[in-house]
């Protein structure tokens, strides 16, 4: 909701608001849990539609995106890139 509402009030002075949503990703932090609870692991990625987690680096075209001439018409919107984990 904040995404929107700042969207709405930015909006007229030229400002894009945006929000990327990533799903569980495979970073240092998430292996330190999987270590400690080896089981939490295929729990987790049975959860997701794509059945693996995400890479940091898969971000990086939301970004770019983002970013870009390409979505300057885009305001208010919350990109998810969570391998469908927010589609079930």
């Amino acid at each position: 909701m904040m995404v929107k509402c700042l969207a709405s009030e930015w909006a007229t002075r030229g400002v894009r608001i945006n929000a990327i949503c990533p799903g569980y990703m495979n970073t240092d932090m998430l292996g330190d849990i999987f270590k400690k609870q080896p089981e939490l692991e295929q729990a987790w990625t049975d959860r997701i539609p794509m059945r693996r987690l995400g890479n940091p680096n898969e971000l990086e075209g939301a970004v770019v995106f983002l970013a870009s001439e390409q979505s300057s018409y885009v305001t208010g919107t919350e990109l998810f890139v969570d391998g469908g984990y927010t589609a079930v």
